[in-house]
């Protein structure tokens, strides 16, 4: 027992149990290379990426019905600019005065 006179919590506890990282780390099986390691490794080898292509694929397919992600700003002014002609709303027309 340790000397805590006020009853602190100090986490102690905790502290003495075993760490859990190396036995959860040891439960998942070990990471396979995949072809975007292979390609970073040997940069100049052609590989081919069944699944990168089927994404990038479907990104161009997206970006034609206008659906895809929008354009990243270049700078702070063109971001300005450009919330600016968004939020540009014509105000509702007045209500015209009823006359009895």
């Amino acid at each position: 027992m340790t000397f805590n006179p006020t009853g602190t919590r100090t986490g102690n506890k905790i502290l003495r149990q075993r760490l859990k990282g190396p036995s959860v780390a040891s439960y998942y099986p070990r990471r396979a290379a995949t072809i975007k390691d292979l390609t970073k490794l040997y940069p100049d080898l052609e590989t081919w990426d069944e699944d990168e292509e089927e994404r990038l694929e479907f990104l161009a397919y997206k970006k034609a019905r206008g659906k895809g992600a929008p354009k990243k700003k270049s700078s702070a002014a063109e971001s300005k600019k450009i919330l600016g002609k968004r939020r540009k709303v014509p105000a509702p027309a007045a209500p015209a005065a009823h006359k009895a």
